[in-house]
């Protein structure tokens, strides 16, 4: 293999292949993880999260919490992905639609070894590639996002592209529950089905809340499984939390050419219970005090676990 550098999100030059048989585990390793596992790294991208909300910048820390368990699974269980060269052009493609759970991802993109901890740790300071949303920029971040509503649609775009070209490419778009009172999201509902998109799925983050409270109280979505299957999609259901469950409901389909919907039902802010479960958690600036006292209640509910 070439030893010549490369740009983030370029294809290596001697045509390489994301490997097919089996998704790419840790620093390439190949394997899935493990459940033992894969809780280390949940708690890992967790602890990373309170960190960067720490900064002067801060962050939304309780809409990246409730990720944590969905990207953990895509990355180290599901996608076809190489972090050595995150630009394969057969790899497949995941976009966080919810942008503002940005540090969930590149707490995630990190542990899977997309970039050092070290880059990470430059988080919101002058000269970073790390903001408060996602953009192309960083390794691993497929399109720019923060403002809700666009990603479904960019998906539907993927899929289009992936069956043009004969790939078995898979694109996962990540959404949050509040981002649904959107309506391009059901316009590009409408032509996924209408196109029989079966390479596309879209995660649902059902955490219930969102910046200004509810969302059945804001603008309720309920019954939301039914109104997907309105639209034409497969629905899927399933805890949001359990890594094994979301595993299942993310295997590929291959007796549907429908698109699939997974909504996977999460608590905002979890892994720490004094944020749990609260619209407040949404956004947060920590002080060095309350960082050491979520880290220490994360460190505690991992090791309860064990």
């Amino acid at each position: 293999m070439s030893s010549t550098p490369l740009l983030y999100g370029t294809p290596p030059p001697d045509g390489t292949t994301a490997d097919r048989s089996a998704p790419v585990g840790p620093y390439g390793a190949g394997v899935p993880l493990r459940g033992d596992d894969l809780s280390e790294i949940t708690t890992r991208i967790r602890e990373r999260i309170v960190t960067m909300c720490a900064t002067p910048e801060g962050g939304h820390l309780g809409g990246s919490m409730s990720l944590v368990e969905i990207l953990s699974v895509l990355y180290f269980r599901v996608l076809r992905h190489d972090p050595r060269f995150p630009g394969l052009p057969d790899r497949d493609v995941l976009l966080l639609s919810k942008g503002h759970g940005g540090i969930g991802l590149f707490a995630t993109l990190c542990e899977a070894g997309y970039f050092p901890a070290e880059e990470l740790a430059g988080y919101a300071r002058p000269g970073s590639h790390f903001t408060a949303h996602p953009h192309p920029g960083i390794p691993g971040v497929e399109m720019p996002s923060g403002s809700l509503g666009h990603g479904l649609a960019v998906g539907v775009g993927y899929a289009l592209a992936h069956r043009l070209d004969r790939t078995a490419r898979r694109c996962f778009v990540v959404m949050g529950d509040g981002e649904l009172q959107e309506g391009s999201v059901w316009e590009a509902a409408s032509v996924a089905a209408a196109h029989r998109l079966g390479g596309l799925t879209a995660i649902v983050d059902r955490n219930g809340l969102q910046i200004s409270g509810s969302t059945e109280t804001v603008g309720a979505l309920e019954p939301l499984a039914d109104r997907w299957r309105a639209f034409g999609w497969r629905v899927l259901e399933a805890d949001g939390h359990d890594v094994d469950a979301l595993t299942a409901a993310l295997a590929p389909a291959n007796d549907t050419d429908r698109p699939t919907v997974l909504i996977a039902h999460t608590v905002k802010g979890k892994g720490v219970a004094p944020i749990e479960g609260q619209a407040r958690s949404h956004f947060a600036r920590l002080g060095r005090r309350q960082e050491q006292q979520l880290l220490k209640a994360l460190r505690a509910d991992s090791g309860a676990r064990r």
